[in-house]
């Protein structure tokens, strides 16, 4: 039945008018794992030797055990935003006799064959290894090691639990964050009371039932949730929610673009795919943090502006780079109506233009770091305004990903927005302002690079609509491209 399960699946990838796409991205993907894979298997081996020569005093076992705690729940961060959970669709197999527990039971094994569990295998695995070479006692080690791989399982399951409730997410990661501000300022060092149980399950190799029992109950817990609603009348039957009407009058200012932009407000607002972006860019307004921090980028400036850029750009990179895939479950209505292109393309500037004047206000505490970086902060923020905006606008007329707005039920639903072309797009947008600044700063010095910075976004201000008729003609002419690309089921 598996090996049916297989066959169906690439058939239907293989048939699909994006199968071409497909490859371009699985390739892209493969390299990128080839890539991270042979950085955690250098990074597995040289693990060993890099704790004893942190600690020379401790045993490196005991290191790793103290900081594991962190792995996992930084794993559970990053999975959340970028573990795409198993798609399948069920519907025509609950019309054939095919047991709903073999559907089940295979569609939480697929998650088995994610590259996030290889990880902690490229990484652990050399570590143990390493430790066997050492000397270490066979039995142990193998307990030990095999209790991380059961509880990375565990991580991959509760990836599945907290997709569904946001509220568990930023909970776990607001603990990460306090644990770590806790044990960099030396107020409570959490690492080592749980350091202390991780050596148990190195010290003691029966342990390992019991993150085994915990990965029992967890795939229990799954599986229950997504029985419940393996139905076919639960499957097709829409959910009737009470919808509040929102007061946007004061959008009207803005003219003939304020019906898109109330478009856009009720969309962000109302569905959860739009708000997760939403408070994922709000986070981008920490990133200066890991940089201006850090005395060792004091003397590269070019770094400090690609950081200023984030912190203003967070809206403008998350949501703007998926223009106009928001749109895609009604874009054929909103193509058919009589209104100009100009107008749509137009509404989606302002949101931006909004949306970094927001963050540019949310980032005056700053000024705390001195009139420098606030005046990098600022020039960013005219080159996200005047540059940045367009080519955002302009690589969204090559993205035909459509985006399914609620995935509220990640199992079943497909909210994959990755496109090739977004990374081609981001390289002018990080590296262009890394050049005006840097090229100025060299010759003359670090205030002409600011203004340099400024000015380009202020010349992209003041040709704004020279930049929206180009990107108009680029969006007009695939028009019925993107139409047929957001109409197909995938």
């Amino acid at each position: 039945m598996i090996r049916l399960f297989f066959n169906l699946e690439w058939k239907q990838f293989s048939r699909a008018s994006y199968f071409q796409k497909g490859i371009a991205i699985k390739i892209l993907l493969f390299l990128a794992a080839i890539y991270f894979g042979g950085a955690a298997i250098m990074l597995g081996v040289g693990l060993f030797f890099i704790a004893k020569k942190i600690k020379p005093d401790l045993d490196p076992i005991i290191l790793v055990n103290n900081f594991l705690i962190y792995w996992f729940l930084f794993d559970i961060v990053i999975r959340f935003f970028l573990q795409q959970l198993p798609v399948m669709n069920i519907k025509p197999l609950m019309t054939i006799p095919i047991k709903r527990n073999t559907v089940i039971h295979y569609l939480l094994g697929k998650t088995a064959l994610s590259f996030f569990n290889c990880i902690a295998l490229f990484i652990f695995l050399p570590f143990s290894i390493v430790l066997l070479v050492q000397g270490y006692a066979v039995v142990n080690v193998f307990c030990w090691f095999l209790s991380i791989i059961i509880l990375t399982f565990c991580v991959n399951f509760i990836n599945f639990l907290i997709n569904k409730n946001n509220t568990f997410f930023y909970s776990i990661a607001g603990v990460l964050f306090v644990f770590l501000g806790l044990e960099t300022y030396g107020f409570f060092k959490i690492s080592e009371p749980i350091g202390k149980a991780f050596n148990m399950l190195y010290q003691q190799p029966y342990l390992v039932i019991i993150p085994l029992l915990f990965l029992f109950l967890l795939y229990k817990k799954n599986y229950s949730d997504i029985r419940k609603g393996f139905y076919l009348d639960g499957a097709i039957s829409k959910k009737a929610d009470r919808v509040k009407s929102l007061d946007l009058n004061w959008v009207n200012r803005f003219g003939s673009v304020a019906v898109f932009l109330k478009n856009d407000i009720r969309l962000i607002l109302r569905n959860a795919r739009p708000k997760q972006v939403l408070l994922m860019s709000g986070l981008f307004l920490f990133y200066g943090l890991f940089f201006y921090t850090q005395s060792a980028y004091k003397n590269m400036p070019a770094f400090l502006a690609f950081a200023s850029m984030f912190v203003t750009g967070g809206f403008l990179m998350t949501f703007g780079q998926l223009v106009p895939s928001w749109d895609s479950e009604y874009y054929k209505l909103l193509m058919s109506q009589n209104i100009p292109y100009s107008k749509y393309l137009e509404s989606k500037w302002y949101l931006m233009v909004v949306a970094v004047f927001v963050s540019f206000i949310l980032s005056i505490p700053y000024l705390y770091f001195g009139w420098d970086i606030f005046g990098m902060i600022a020039a960013g923020a005219l080159f996200n305004i005047g540059l940045n905006s367009f080519i955002t606008l302009f690589g969204g007329a090559l993205n035909r990903v459509p985006i399914e707005l609620n995935v509220k039920a990640k199992a079943f639903s497909n909210t994959n927005g990755f496109n090739p072309t977004q990374m081609l797009i981001a390289l002018p947008k990080l590296v262009l302002p890394m050049l005006l600044f840097y090229v100025p700063y060299k010759i003359i010095n670090f205030q002409a690079g600011l203004i340099v910075l400024a000015l380009s976004g202020v010349l992209g201000i003041v040709f704004r609509n020279f930049f929206l008729s180009k990107i108009e003609g680029v969006y007009q002419k695939g028009k019925y491209k993107t139409i047929a690309a957001f109409a197909e089921k995938k």
